[in-house]
């Protein structure tokens, strides 16, 4: 079977990511800092295999793609952290290490794993992005910096290993209920005002971001490269949708 390798799989929608994954006939390898979170997934997936880990270590990414035995068919980079802070409260340690996660990490990996694939002649990369750094919105600072970031150099990595037979996309999620944003939905209310924003009048699951990964990892996309799909309901092409029309 193809081996994918998840960053950041032991919860939110890495975890959906894993489930999903594994439902298409595919062996999972997860990478993330907690075994506990890790043992959860396990239970629905056993036949998983975990490595604990931070993506910011290189040295620990390289050593684990060394223990799995075999190149990675799919690496889904997921690792990622936000923060709820105006940019003027942010301090530089603040900003720097949502960066350093969410944009130099993801593309160390990346790399890490190219540099196995590339050899081989194929590999399919798929970073997730988010809308917040398509239509960016007040108080995440660095992470919507980080997050266009990481779509550029999605386009930047199509560009220079497509030719080498790799595919590299990413997928942008909208507004979630799950995931980073669980905290956020607990509060009465919010899901329900934040839906009516939505063309499509709901929130996301992390079951939609988990298919949208996994398609763009089939065959069914294998014309696809260098793409950002924004799943979001039409969020980020709704801004008319708001005005009020006499």
């Amino acid at each position: 079977m193809p081996l994918a390798f998840v960053t950041g799989g032991a919860r939110g929608l890495g975890a959906e990511i894993v489930r999903k994954a594994n439902e298409t006939g595919w062996d999972v390898a997860i990478f993330d800092l907690s075994r506990d979170k890790a043992a959860e997934v396990l239970k629905d997936v056993p036949n998983a295999r975990f490595f604990e880990g931070d993506v910011t270590d290189e040295a620990r990414v390289v050593a684990v793609l060394d223990e799995l035995g075999a190149v990675p068919d799919l690496l889904v980079n997921n690792a990622g952290i936000v923060t709820f802070k105006p940019l003027i409260e942010t301090s530089t340690e603040e900003f720097t290490r949502t960066i350093s996660i969410n944009l130099i990490a993801a593309c160390t990996v990346a790399r890490l794993c190219a540099e196995r694939m590339i050899p081989r002649g194929s590999g399919n990369i798929v970073n997730i992005t988010s809308s917040g750094g398509i239509a960016t919105s007040p108080g995440t600072h660095a992470y919507a910096a980080a997050k266009r970031g990481l779509g550029a150099m999605t386009e930047m990595m199509a560009q220079e290993w497509g030719p080498l037979g790799l595919r590299i996309n990413s997928v942008a999620p909208g507004m979630i209920a799950g995931g980073m944003s669980t905290d956020i939905y607990k509060e009465p209310g919010i899901a329900e005002r934040r839906s009516l924003g939505v063309p499509s009048r709901r929130l996301g699951t992390e079951r939609d971001i988990a298919e949208a990964v996994m398609w763009l990892a089939s065959d069914a996309a294998s014309y696809v490269n260098g793409h950002e799909l924004v799943v979001d309901g039409g969020l980020t092409k709704g801004t008319m949708s708001m005005i009020k029309r006499q």
